[in-house]
């Protein structure tokens, strides 16, 4: 099964126009654009446009890093849609359940969910399309069948629908947080609470637009809830359950207590102590009401090889 997408999902492509008031005066180009698109596309994407000529302001073509000056007219037309294939790739699938609804796998760390501009091959997606004969659209071309997603570098549970009425009774159980979803995290220093709750608001960071971090501007709602499991002085095992599901929210939070996940490239430390490639992050337990028997799901994934031997590691020393 091959579908045909495009690379950006945009309703219509008509120009987008702006005028530059005081309080984005001196701002990069690119960043002001990739801010005012929220979450719609990335400042990679708007660099590439304007420098393809796509992006003018009073008339005149400019560089991504060209700094604003208030009452500058932007117009931004958005190049028409490259189509791309994706294409079903026998990628190896640790299936954990799969009926004609849902199917539950298990992901290794290191397999991105699914494709985006300029990354359409090796995802779970393309696994997918191989195993299952149908998935859910309501997603949209690039993301059939994905009701939610787990980083790249976390290992565990992920469930996909495989038909759109499963993915609506799916989605709306996450939106009501009645999904049952925990981690396993080993995160740096010794945290003193036995267990405890972060309820801190997340957003994209004003400095890096593939970061997020703990702010009031622009943000969502999160929480997080935590037991320790095992204390090993400079380290932690802990147990996360979310509450809600933001992007990088568990990396997010704990960076924000002073917790960093052992290995995280992003949100961790740089040098020192033990390490691994991608963060220590597992998701071991995921738990649904299934959207058309009613029957309640749980299922748990192991630790992998990787973060069972960075603990074994950590014991012995």
């Amino acid at each position: 099964m091959n579908i045909s997408s495009t690379s950006l999902e945009w309703e219509n492509l008509d120009p987008i126009e702006w005028t530059i008031d005081a309080a984005h005066k001196a701002e990069r180009m690119d960043k002001f654009i990739t801010d005012a698109l929220s979450e719609n596309t990335s400042r990679t994407q708007v660099q590439q446009w304007i420098k393809e000529g796509h992006v003018s302001v009073n008339g005149q073509a400019v560089k991504p890093n060209y700094k604003l000056a208030e009452r500058d007219v932007v117009v931004l037309t958005i190049p028409e849609p490259v189509n791309v294939e994706l294409k079903p790739e026998a990628i190896p699938l640790d299936v954990v359940y799969e009926d004609s609804d849902v199917i539950v796998i298990n992901k290794h760390r290191g397999l991105v969910v699914h494709p985006a501009p300029g990354h359409y091959s090796g995802t779970l997606v393309n696994a997918l399309l191989h195993h299952c004969k149908d998935l859910s659209g309501i997603n949209g071309v690039l993301r059939p069948g994905i009701v939610h997603r787990i980083d790249k570098d976390t290992s565990g549970l992920i469930m996909a629908a495989k038909n759109d009425k499963a993915h609506a009774g799916l989605a709306e159980q996450l939106k009501a947080h009645t999904v049952n979803r925990k981690y396993l995290a080993l995160v740096h220093g010794n945290i003193q609470h036995e267990h405890g709750t972060i309820e801190a608001p997340i957003g994209r960071d004003a400095h890096d637009r593939k970061m997020y971090t703990v702010t009031e501007k622009n943000s969502k709602e999160a929480t997080t809830h935590f037991v320790v499991l095992e204390r090993f002085g400079d380290y932690t095992l802990v147990e996360l359950k979310l509450e809600t599901g933001r992007t990088h929210q568990i990396r997010v939070h704990m960076k924000f207590i002073g917790h960093p996940l052992v290995g995280d490239p992003m949100y961790g430390k740089s040098k020192g102590g033990m390490q691994m490639e991608g963060q220590a992050l597992h998701a071991a337990v995921l738990g649904f009401v299934h959207p058309r028997s009613g029957e309640t799901m749980l299922f748990a994934a192991p630790l992998p090889k990787d973060m069972e031997d960075l603990l074994q590691r950590i014991r012995k020393d």
